[in-house]
C-alpha cells in the first residue's frame, strides 16, 4: 500500500508533548518530544509550539512524499470535546480555555490551514487500547499513572464521557488515613513520587528505591497503597473485566504493577476483581 496522506497526533502531558507523525498506510513517518509550556494559564504558548510541530511534520510529511492532511490533539483534565474547551486541568493550570480555538488560530498563522480533532488525553489512549487490543466488548479502564492519575471507561467499545467528569479519579479526596484530605494523584502520580521524594524524576525516585533509600521507598509504598485502593474501587464501581495500567510510572514494572494487581483483586461484594493488562505506554 502506498500513502496518500499523513496525521500529526500532539499528546500534551502535565510536563511534556509528544508528538507523532503516521502515514496513512499505517508507517510512522517522524516523533517529536518538547517540553508543556508552563505558566500558560491562556494555553496561547502552548498554541504556538503546536504549531511549530505541525510545521515540522509537514516538512517531514513532503520528504516522505505526502502532505499533512490534519492534526489531532489531545489534552488532559477535564474536557468538553465537543465545545473544544479546556474546563479545567489542575497540573496545566488551566480553566475554562478555548484551547482548540488557540491552537487552530496558531495554525492557520503558520499556513498549516488542516483540520483539527480536539479531545481528551485519557479517553483516546482508552480507545486505542481497546482497539489494539480486540477489548471491544464488556467494561474496560485505561489507567495511565503519569504527572496526574486519571482514567477512562470504554463499554462494548464505547467511551463513557459523563460530561467530560467520568474517569477523573485522581481528582478524588482522600477519606481516610494519612493522607486525608488529598487528592488522590497527589500521592499516586509519577509527579507525586518525584516531588515527594525530593527527586528529579519519577525514574529517579524508582532508581533510589532499588537502592534501598528509606524516604523514596515510603513515599514508593504510599503509591502503590492509595493506587491500589483507586484500582480496587473503580473496579467495584464500574464492573470492569480488564484493567490496563499505562504511564510513564508503567515503566516501573512489576514494582508498580504486581502491588496494585494484589490491591484490585482485594474481593469487592463478594466478587474478585479482575487483572491489569500490563502496558509501557509512554
Amino acid at each position: 500500500m502506498t500513502a496518500r496522506g499523513a496525521v500529526l497526533g500532539v499528546d500534551v502531558g502535565g510536563t511534556g508533548i509528544k508528538a507523532r507523525l503516521t502515514a496513512d498506510d499505517g508507517r510512522l513517518l517522524g516523533e517529536q518530544r518538547v517540553p508543556t509550556p508552563r505558566d500558560d494559564p491562556a494555553a496561547e504558548a502552548l498554541a504556538v509550539v503546536v504549531a511549530e510541530l505541525a510545521v515540522h511534520a509537514r516538512s517531514v510529511a513532503r520528504q516522505h512524499g505526502v502532505a499533512l492532511d490534519a492534526v489531532g490533539l489531545v489534552v488532559p483534565g477535564v474536557v468538553d470535546e465537543d465545545g473544544g474547551r479546556s474546563v479545567l486541568s489542575v497540573n496545566l493550570g488551566w480553566q475554562d480555555v478555548p484551547v482548540r480555538q488557540r491552537v487552530a488560530a496558531a495554525l492557520r498563522a503558520t499556513g498549516t490551514d488542516v483540520p483539527l480533532a480536539f479531545g481528551h488525553d485519557v479517553r483516546a489512549g482508552a480507545l486505542a487500547e481497546v482497539q489494539a487490543g480486540g477489548l471491544d466488548h464488556g467494561t474496560v479502564a485505561f489507567v495511565p499513572v503519569g504527572t496526574g492519575l486519571a482514567s477512562a471507561l470504554v463499554v462494548d467499545g464505547r467511551v463513557v464521557s459523563g460530561d467530560g467528569w467520568a474517569g477523573e479519579i485522581g481528582q478524588v479526596r482522600i477519606a481516610h488515613g494519612p493522607h486525608a484530605g488529598l487528592r488522590v494523584e497527589e500521592i499516586a502520580s509519577a509527579g507525586a513520587v518525584a516531588h515527594r521524594s525530593d527527586a528529579p524524576t519519577a525514574h529517579a525516585a524508582m532508581l533510589r528505591v532499588q537502592d534501598g533509600e528509606l524516604l523514596a521507598r515510603q513515599v514508593w509504598d504510599d503509591c502503590v497503597d492509595v493506587l491500589a485502593d483507586a484500582l480496587a474501587w473503580l473496579t467495584a464501581a464500574a464492573g470492569c473485566h480488564t484493567l490496563v495500567i499505562g504511564g510513564g510510572l508503567a515503566q516501573s514494572g512489576p514494582l508498580l504493577l504486581d502491588p496494585p494487581h494484589r490491591g484490585a483483586e482485594r474481593p469487592a461484594g463478594g466478587r474478585p476483581g479482575p487483572g491489569p493488562r500490563r502496558r509501557t505506554t509512554r
